[in-house]
Protein backbone atom coordinates (compact mmCIF):
# COMPACT_ATOMS: atom_id res chain seq x y z
CA UNK A 1 0.00 0.00 0.00
CA UNK A 2 1.22 3.52 -0.94
CA UNK A 3 1.69 5.92 1.86
CA UNK A 4 -1.04 8.27 0.11
CA UNK A 5 -3.41 5.07 0.63
CA UNK A 6 -3.22 4.94 4.37
CA UNK A 7 -6.65 5.92 5.86
CA UNK A 8 -7.02 8.86 8.41
CA UNK A 9 -7.49 6.39 11.22
CA UNK A 10 -4.17 4.60 10.46
CA UNK A 11 -2.14 7.86 10.26
CA UNK A 12 -3.38 8.91 13.20
CA UNK A 13 -2.70 6.08 15.21
CA UNK A 14 1.17 5.46 13.32
CA UNK A 15 1.50 9.71 14.98
CA UNK A 16 0.04 8.53 18.49
CA UNK A 17 2.35 5.39 18.35
CA UNK A 18 5.62 7.96 17.22
CA UNK A 19 4.28 9.83 19.79
CA UNK A 20 4.53 7.33 22.61
CA UNK A 21 8.09 6.31 21.61
CA UNK A 22 9.58 10.01 22.08
CA UNK A 23 9.70 9.84 26.31
CA UNK A 24 9.52 13.95 26.61
CA UNK A 25 7.15 14.54 23.71
CA UNK A 26 4.87 11.64 25.29
CA UNK A 27 4.63 13.50 28.65
CA UNK A 28 3.46 16.36 27.14
CA UNK A 29 0.74 15.22 24.77
CA UNK A 30 -0.34 13.39 28.20
CA UNK A 31 -0.27 16.13 30.28
CA UNK A 32 -1.54 18.58 27.18
CA UNK A 33 -4.92 15.88 26.74
CA UNK A 34 -5.40 15.31 30.55
CA UNK A 35 -4.72 11.26 29.20
CA UNK A 36 -3.61 9.03 32.28
CA UNK A 37 -1.37 6.04 30.12
CA UNK A 38 -4.00 4.23 31.31
CA UNK A 39 -7.15 5.06 29.21
CA UNK A 40 -5.09 5.39 26.02
CA UNK A 41 -6.08 2.24 24.23
CA UNK A 42 -9.23 2.80 24.73
CA UNK A 43 -9.23 6.39 23.70
CA UNK A 44 -7.30 5.70 20.72
CA UNK A 45 -11.15 4.60 18.98
CA UNK A 46 -12.05 7.93 19.46
CA UNK A 47 -11.34 10.51 16.60
CA UNK A 48 -11.61 13.47 18.83
CA UNK A 49 -9.02 11.94 20.54
CA UNK A 50 -6.78 11.10 17.32
CA UNK A 51 -7.47 14.87 15.89
CA UNK A 52 -6.22 16.19 19.11
CA UNK A 53 -3.39 14.24 19.10
CA UNK A 54 -2.31 15.53 15.77
CA UNK A 55 -3.17 18.83 16.43
CA UNK A 56 -0.79 18.34 18.77
CA UNK A 57 1.91 16.75 16.97
CA UNK A 58 1.41 19.88 14.21
CA UNK A 59 2.47 22.07 16.43
CA UNK A 60 6.03 21.94 15.93
CA UNK A 61 7.42 21.03 12.63
CA UNK A 62 10.63 19.44 13.52
CA UNK A 63 8.17 16.55 15.03
CA UNK A 64 6.10 16.68 11.63
CA UNK A 65 9.32 16.22 9.64
CA UNK A 66 10.55 13.24 12.47
CA UNK A 67 7.25 11.49 12.04
CA UNK A 68 6.61 11.54 8.50
CA UNK A 69 10.19 10.62 7.61
CA UNK A 70 10.12 7.52 10.45
CA UNK A 71 6.56 6.70 8.66
CA UNK A 72 7.60 7.25 4.87
CA UNK A 73 5.07 9.59 4.73
CA UNK A 74 4.75 13.28 2.50
CA UNK A 75 4.94 16.25 5.42
CA UNK A 76 1.16 16.34 4.45
CA UNK A 77 0.03 13.73 6.07
CA UNK A 78 -0.52 14.52 9.23
CA UNK A 79 -3.24 17.41 8.45
CA UNK A 80 -4.71 15.09 5.90
CA UNK A 81 -5.38 12.68 8.60
CA UNK A 82 -6.59 14.82 10.80
CA UNK A 83 -9.14 16.59 8.17
CA UNK A 84 -10.25 13.12 6.89
CA UNK A 85 -10.99 12.15 10.44
CA UNK A 86 -14.85 12.53 12.12
CA UNK A 87 -15.38 16.06 13.19
CA UNK A 88 -11.88 17.05 11.77
CA UNK A 89 -12.64 19.10 8.96
CA UNK A 90 -11.67 22.64 9.45
CA UNK A 91 -14.19 25.57 9.73
CA UNK A 92 -13.05 28.17 7.52
CA UNK A 93 -15.12 31.12 8.55
CA UNK A 94 -13.53 33.64 5.70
Amino acid sequence: MRHTERSPEVVALQALAWVAGQDELWQSFLAASGAAPSDVHARAQEPAFLIALLDFLMMEDGWVIDFCQAAGLPYEAPALAREGLPGGRRVHWT
